[in-house]
């Protein structure tokens, strides 16, 4: 027998159809490209996303089911298109603007983006790879200063597409089971894959996001989004927002320390989000030039990359700031856990508390979590045993975009992470390695196999291996061991670096490079990671 309950659509528009009814003269601020403050209500928000719903599709065309790009900046345009995209049945693809340009000629094709969403600041990274995109029909440019032109074709300035709309047009039906949003993975393993997020799964993860043992978002709150909007979604949070009623604050690219920290205080900014590079930089801004009086910031949402014992620590005894560590991925949407302290541990000493709250934390309402073994066994939870971790629910992934492989997931469903870490008998996660060597720097995923073959296709070298070494300010930076072809060869940094740009991002290229006779192998000749490590990994080369 089923439940007499209407079947009411859990969808993206109908959140921010409730920040209208009930917030709609809650604030929105942007600190634009060009440092100017925007402010506007949520009814704005509301009403200039239906203008841009209904361009989509009475001037673009746009129709269910469409994917249309976005390479944009955190700001109030692309929260409309946030919502305005998904509200006429399309879906938001927001793209990553760190990627290389072959990786983001890539996912645009893949994707099949009918047009794309580009700040002016960022259209050069467009115009050199604009031939090579087949899919995309036209580009709608935001943020355009006056005179602003570009080579892109059928361009169109954004304020221009929806100055003439209503914004009264109802949503276009969609089912809560509809794909509404997708972003791609850093392609660490080969290229990047699509993560195609529903309605369902995104209004889900929204809720559960504002929950008091969560990220605790309510009407009181002043929250800057510190996450870029293209990094999964920005964690869900411009979507928690709308819901409870929360000031949203978008620095746009504003997100070095100074300007950061000038954002908290005028803005008085009580909650942030960010990866662990934006706030161990702002800690150090803090401590060489202390505030004159205590920051209104009272607590930061820190993930992407484990944030240091020391760093919990210090801003909670430097500034009386609160750092809450979580762990999630592209493929989970991404909150998976979130470390909090529970009632039974405030008769802890301070030290035993930092290291709770420096686990990955405890998994959130909807999400599974277990630790699997060499033999498929599940490991108990001790926080001792250690195995991959693996997460189901409902808003992890169920496969990646075009793809029958199913090699990422268990026999019974569940979706493989490729992290490997221990769970402790109050449900702590401790992730302690990964399975397929990973570099994790400021927050984005550089694979070292990748560079491997790289940097080995260069005609003077003969073997290079890649591993992690620990960064103050990265948490962790590649580094290349190199065995040249012949010893009486060098090779520069520079030299490299030039060789290694035409197919990796910046931020992806090895900082520091050993040259060495021999790299240590394994009794089945790979290379020997461990062992690198074991010389290299403390950083002292």
């Amino acid at each position: 027998m089923e439940g007499l309950m209407m079947n009411y659509p859990l969808t993206v528009p109908s959140i921010l159809d409730h920040g209208y009814r009930v917030y709609p003269k809650k604030e929105f601020i942007s600190i634009l490209p060009d440092k100017s403050r925007h402010s506007y209500m949520f009814s704005d928000l509301y009403k200039r996303s239906k203008k841009l719903m209904h361009a989509l599709v009475n001037k673009l065309g746009v129709n269910r089911g469409d994917f249309i790009g976005t390479f944009a900046w955190n700001h109030y345009q692309h929260m409309e298109l946030y919502y305005g995209i998904r509200g006429c049945g399309a879906v938001c693809h927001t793209i990553n603007i760190r990627l290389s340009q072959p990786q983001t000629e890539f996912i645009i094709n893949n994707a099949e983006d009918r047009y794309i969403f580009v700040d002016a600041t960022l259209v050069p990274l467009l115009e050199s790879i604009a031939a090579l995109l087949a899919t995309v029909e036209g580009y709608i440019i935001l943020n355009a200063p006056k005179g602003f032109s570009t080579k892109l074709k059928n361009s169109v300035d954004y304020e221009e597409l929806i100055a003439d709309a209503p914004d009264n047009t109802p949503w276009v039906e969609v089912d809560e089971n509809d794909a509404c949003g997708m972003c791609y993975t850093s392609g660490t393993t080969g290229l990047p894959k699509g993560v195609l997020y529903s309605h369902r799964s995104t209004y889900l993860h929204a809720l559960v996001v504002s929950l008091p043992n969560v990220a605790a978002l309510s009407f009181n709150d002043r929250m800057l989004v510190g996450v870029p909007q293209f990094h999964v979604m920005a964690w869900g949070i411009p979507f928690a927002a709308v819901l409870t009623g929360a000031v949203l604050i978008m620095p746009s690219c504003h997100l070095q320390s100074a300007p950061f920290i000038d954002i908290i205080q005028k803005e008085q900014v009580n909650k942030a989000s960010g990866v662990p590079t934006i706030w161990l930089g702002i800690y150090a801004a803090l401590k060489n030039n202390p505030p004159a009086k205590p920051l209104p910031l009272k607590e930061v949402l820190i993930g992407g990359a484990a944030a240091p014992p020391s760093l919990i620590e210090n801003y909670e005894k430097d500034f009386g700031i609160k750092v809450v560590h979580a762990w999630g991925m592209t493929e989970t949407s991404p909150v998976g856990t979130l470390s909090r302290l529970q009632p039974q541990h405030d008769v802890l000493p301070s030290a035993e508390k930092i290291k709770i709250r420096a686990l990955q934390g405890q998994q959130v309402p909807c999400v599974e979590i277990r630790i699997v073994l060499d033999n498929g066994a599940i490991a108990p939870k001790d926080g001792i045993t250690s195995g991959e971790i693996e997460i189901r629910g409902p808003w992890i992934i169920n496969s990646y975009f075009k793809s029958t492989s199913r090699e990422n997931f268990s026999e019974d469903g569940w979706f493989k992470t490729g992290d490997v870490g221990t769970i402790n008998d109050e449900g702590y996660l401790q992730i302690t390695d990964r399975t397929k060597d990973l570099i994790k720097s400021g927050g984005e995923w550089i694979s070292s196999v990748a560079l491997e073959v790289a940097i080995m296709a260069h005609p003077k070298v003969k073997e290079a291996s890649v591993i992690a070494i620990p960064d103050p300010h990265w948490t962790e930076r590649p580094l290349a061991v190199i065995v040249l072809n012949n010893q009486q060869e060098s090779i520069i940094q520079e030299e490299l670096n030039n060789f290694l740009l035409p197919s990796f991002a910046k931020y992806q290229l090895p900082d520091k490079i050993v040259f060495v006779n021999e790299i240590p192998k394994t009794s089945v000749g790979k290379f020997n990671k461990k062992k690198l490590r074991q010389l290299y990994a403390e950083g002292k080369l």
